[in-house]
């Protein structure tokens, strides 16, 4: 099935939501696609820095992220090619979630497709994906709306993003629109934290993280955080990419949480500097936000860390254990849908 059947069969749906207060950004570009923000409240509360600090930890020299584990990656043999995956079909009130792998997610309720954070390329940059995708690309569903968390290349990837553009919405962070406008996407939607926009059934919330957002070393104005998403009295929250920080109990209180998609993976981080979470912070977190079910990602797939690929589920089990909450911990396996 073209990916463009069904987000333009959507269209009449989508401009129903379409928020006519937004504003228009005009870029340079040639472009006949508009990138628009949500207007600020009146009053806000100044919005607080969640960005980590870019200085190497001291000793970050003592080990050799290239020797000890970029090259050694280069040998290493892939994951077979998955095959086709078998997606049911979503009742009312259900979702179905897949994991595509490392931060990608299909997300699907009876109305809608939605895709975050999509990534099937085989290198960031040079770095080798270890891992097959969950599924190939042209075995998506026609997605209707296209959630990203920052501007990272393992998140933000333009080459897939481009396949997947079939003239539906995209949503970012702040400072992010003018990476995705020109690649076929009907409107782009930047928001800031704790904006909420409505797109047909969907609720769609952007929350603080603990993290960064720059494509390029000194590109610092681009904003980074995870998505909300409520529809038909069903939330999940992607957490997008976090260091722990104290603003999950905040995101807790402000959205009742069921499933909470949260990082567990390069948290020994070549600079030394925290920048992700660790397995027992993810479950920390989990507990802050009031959760019923963690599924854990952002591991497994590219070698950002020291930590062997294998050890961050581990770890994450047997903190869960420790905190008498095995049982909400859902493991997912690339490419295999779960409806909740």
């Amino acid at each position: 099935m073209p990916l463009a059947c069904h987000a333009k069969g959507f269209a009449s749906l989508y401009s129903d939501s379409y928020r006519v207060d937004a504003v228009p950004i005009r870029f340079p570009k040639r472009s006949r696609r508009n990138v628009v923000r949500q207007p600020s409240n009146d009053g806000a509360v100044a919005k607080r820095s969640t960005r980590v600090r870019l200085r190497p930890h001291a000793d970050w020299h003592k080990r050799n992220f290239l020797t000890s584990v970029l090259i050694p990656s280069l040998f290493v043999k892939r994951a077979d090619r998955p095959a086709a995956p078998q997606f049911p079909k979503v009742r009312e009130g259900e979702i179905c979630i897949t994991w595509i792998g490392h931060a990608s997610f299909l997300v699907q309720t009876h109305d809608v497709n939605i895709l975050i954070d999509p990534i099937w390329s085989k290198w960031l940059k040079v770095i080798k994906r270890l891992k097959q995708p969950g599924f190939e690309i042209h075995h998506l569903p026609a997605i209707d709306f296209v959630l990203v968390t920052h501007a990272h290349f393992d998140h933000l990837d333009r080459r897939t993003l481009r396949r997947v553009a079939a003239n539906q919405p995209i949503v970012v962070p702040m400072g992010v629109g003018n990476l995705v406008h020109d690649l076929g996407f009907h409107i782009v939607h930047e928001l800031d934290y704790w904006q909420t926009i409505e797109l047909g059934p969907l609720k769609i919330s952007l929350t603080p993280c603990h993290h960064w957002g720059a494509r390029f070393l000194a590109d610092l104005h681009r904003d980074f955080g995870g998505f909300v998403i409520a529809s038909n009295g069903r939330t999940i929250f992607h957490c997008g990419d976090s260091a722990y920080f104290p603003g999950f109990k905040e995101i807790g209180e402000r959205y009742n949480i069921e499933v909470a998609l949260l990082p567990i993976g390069a948290y020994e981080a070549p600079t030394g500097r925290e920048v992700h979470m660790n397995p027992e912070e993810a479950v920390k977190a989990f507990l802050e936000l009031g959760a019923e079910t963690l599924i854990p990602m952002h591991y497994g797939t590219f070698r950002l860390g020291f930590e062997p690929l294998h050890e961050p589920p581990q770890r994450l089990l047997a903190a869960a254990r420790s905190y008498g909450v095995e049982e909400k911990i859902l493991v997912m396996t690339e490419g295999k849908p779960v409806v909740l």
